[in-house]
């Protein structure tokens, strides 16, 4: 997926999937303008139809490999 190059607001545990409702971590803003909000899931099953009507995507799902507290399966720090 294409990164969005411009400075734009991080997605938060409140922007929700608007296919499913589980976290987002795709925006998708529209060339007709507006947006749409994916989780890891449906961003990759809708991709290739994104993108032929995005002007960009904001793809955030490295968060979702990233380490850190959350990805420490033993709690330790």
């Amino acid at each position: 997926m294409t990164t969005v190059l411009t400075p734009a607001s991080p997605l938060t545990a409140a922007d929700r999937c608007d296919r499913c409702g589980a976290q987002a971590y795709l925006r998708v803003v529209l060339l007709s303008g507006g947006e749409l909000l994916f989780c890891a899931h449906h961003g990759r099953k809708f991709e290739p139809e994104l993108k032929k009507i995005a002007a960009e995507i904001q793809d955030e799902t490295e968060r979702l490999t990233s380490s850190g507290p959350a990805a420490d399966p033993d709690g330790e720090r």
